[in-house]
């Protein structure tokens, strides 16, 4: 929990009870005084809340980085495990699909660059 937390719920309640003392005796400027209290308060209050969330959820993500840091090693060799036993299940599918990927390649890369359309706009200056 935040200072700021406790330190707001605090000035909260003794500006509710000054501002009750206030209506009780009757004095305006001491009931001003207890809503004006009660009011910061209540807005250190909600600033702590704020910076307890936004440190619970870098926590959180840290957390979760972690573990993803963690289980990466295992994830990938699962993964390459998965695909050895697909591989060696059907080893023509495997050899087509790699050879539609290495084709689908070849003509990415030896295509020509495109030219701009032609502007219909000349400037004969």
């Amino acid at each position: 929990m935040d200072t700021d937390r406790i330190v707001g719920s605090a000035k909260e309640y003794a500006g509710r009870a000054e501002g009750a003392i206030g209506d009780m005796a009757g004095d305006a400027k001491t009931q001003a005084s207890g809503k004006a209290r009660e009011a910061a308060g209540t807005v250190q209050n909600l600033y702590g809340q704020a910076k307890d969330a936004v440190r619970d959820a870098a926590d959180t993500a840290t957390s979760y980085a972690k573990d993803a840091y963690d289980n990466s090693g295992e994830t990938f060799r699962d993964g390459t495990q998965a695909l050895s036993k697909k591989v060696q299940d059907n080893p023509l599918g495997a050899l087509l699909v790699a050879g539609g990927i290495g084709f689908a390649l070849a003509l990415l890369m030896s295509r020509p660059a495109r030219r701009p359309p032609p502007s219909r706009w000349r400037y004969y200056g």
